[in-house]
This record gives structure tokens, C-alpha cells and sequence, in this order.
């Protein structure tokens, strides 16, 4: 008898009372909002069984419905991201749940593969990814959440601080094999991301303000992969003009490479 293929939703968050960049997931990058292209670049990937946009907004709600996209109202004071996910689990039951935050964009679908499909076959409770530094500057950024595993892969701890620290290195320096960011996007087996709900914030969660660590302080293991693939991230308003640019060299790559496909395949 064939194995059943787990249901995998992929959920994103999107509020629009940002303290930091309010309206953001309605900021238009190109000639679509960033709500669109996160939507598209995730529908893409083969691994993702369906896409939901979770939101309290009726103006997100509303620009969804306009490109064609699926899009839930979750309304209520939710801490989190996760909660806000958590909120989706309750209304549509399904076996996985990836949280992408709606700021983060992947540039290629298999960087959604390169999570969903391990953490499928792990069977684990939470699996998230992570992705090489190379720059110092990304080391020091408050913006850029680092992450430190075990040798099986399991997060041991995550910050906004330049973890882990060099002590014989007075630069500073990012180093190969040792610094990695973590991407803004987690998978939960549904049992898990129910029980994490429930959880209260703890103080490590608050002082990083990362949601992930509620998780590490109640005993809740974390795998983590690692990807080569790229993702784009908007933080602050700043970022706006070179997260379009970014995009659009993508597009044109890749219709240059649909197109070479389509000339192999006659």
C-alpha cells in the first residue's frame, strides 16, 4: 500500500501595523507588492501542497484576492508570528505547517524543498535552515539572527549577537564553517506547533525578541538544515529600491532560463 504524502501548508504571516515599517507586506516592489512575490516565489516549489496568507487586515485580504491568492482573516492579539500560525492550525488541519515571515522572499523554490523535505523524512517536531556568512558586517547585525547547532544538527541557541564569538580574533571576522544566518522560516509537525502555542514567553524570547528560543527554553529540539540557496530579505524602508532591483534581475533570469528549457525540449 503507497504511502499517503503528508500535506504541507505553508503559511504566511502578514500584519500591517509594523512598528518598524508599517504597511510593508503592501509595499510595491517592481509592479507587484511584496505580499505577491513572497506568495508566487513559495507556490513555485514542488514540496509546498498549498499556500495561505494569514492576516488581520482587510487591505492584505483584499490585495491578496486580487492576484489570485488564498488568504484567511486570523484575528486576535497573537504574540507571534508562530501563534498567528498556530491560529491557521486550529481552523485547517493538516499534518505540516511552514511559518514563513512575509518579509522573507525566496529567490528559488528549492529553498523551501531544501526544509520541507528532510524535515518530512526526519519526522521532527520543528526544523528551520540556516545559510552561510561571509560577511563581517552581517556577523554584527542586529537585523541578521545567527544560529549555533550541534554536531546532529540541533540548534543549540540563536541571537541577534555575533554568536559564536572568536575571542583570539580582535577583527571580528566572519568565519567560514562557524557563522550562519537563520532564515526567517520554520516547519512544524502540527502537535508541536500547537503545544508551542500554548507555552508562555519565556525571558530569553523576550529580551531577542526571536520567537524560536520560546521553544529551545521548553525543551522543544530544533533541526536545522542547511541551504546554499538565496533569499531576500526587507527589513526597513531603506531596503525597498535594492529588494526591487534584486527581483527583477531574478525574473529575467529566469524567463532566460525557461526560455533555454523550452528551446531543449523541441
Amino acid at each position: 500500500m503507497t504511502k499517503a504524502t503528508p500535506s504541507v501548508m505553508v503559511v504566511i504571516p502578514a500584519r500591517y501595523g509594523s512598528s518598524r515599517f508599517p504597511g510593508k507586506p503592501l509595499v510595491m516592489l517592481g509592479r507587484k507588492p511584496m505580499i505577491q512575490h513572497v506568495y508566487e516565489h513559495v507556490a513555485a516549489c514542488r514540496a509546498v501542497t498549498e499556500v495561505l496568507v494569514a492576516t488581520d487586515d482587510e487591505r492584505i485580504k483584499r490585495a491578496v484576492e486580487a492576484f489570485g491568492g488564498h488568504v484567511a482573516m486570523v484575528a486576535g492579539d497573537y504574540r507571534t508570528g508562530t501563534d498567528r500560525v498556530a491560529g491557521v492550525a486550529r481552523m485547517f488541519e493538516r499534518d505540516y505547517y511552514v511559518n514563513l515571515q512575509g518579509d522573507e522572499i525566496p529567490l528559488q523554490p528549492d529553498l523551501l524543498t531544501d526544509l520541507i523535505e528532510p524535515c518530512v523524512e526526519s519526522g521532527v517536531g520543528m526544523g528551520t535552515l540556516k545559510r552561510a556568512i561571509d560577511s563581517t558586517e552581517d556577523v554584527h547585525n542586529p537585523s541578521v539572527v545567527k544560529v549555533v547547532t550541534d554536531q546532529l544538527g540541533n540548534a543549540l541557541y540563536f541571537s541577534r549577537a555575533p554568536i559564536p564569538l572568536v575571542r583570539d580574533d580582535a577583527g571580528r571576522r566572519a568565519v567560514e564553517g562557524l557563522h550562519y544566518i537563520h532564515l526567517g522560516l520554520y516547519m512544524y509537525r502540527r502537535d508541536t506547533l500547537l503545544k508551542l502555542a500554548s507555552l508562555p514567553t519565556g525571558r530569553l524570547e523576550d529580551a531577542e525578541k526571536l520567537e524560536q528560543l520560546r521553544a529551545l527554553a521548553h525543551g522543544i529540539p530544533i533541526r536545522v538544515w542547511e541551504t546554499k540557496h538565496a533569499s531576500l530579505r526587507v527589513d526597513t524602508p531603506e531596503d525597498v529600491e535594492s529588494a526591487a532591483e534584486t527581483l527583477q534581475q531574478c525574473d529575467v533570469i529566469g524567463q532566460k532560463t525557461s526560455a533555454l528549457k523550452a528551446v531543449a525540449s523541441r
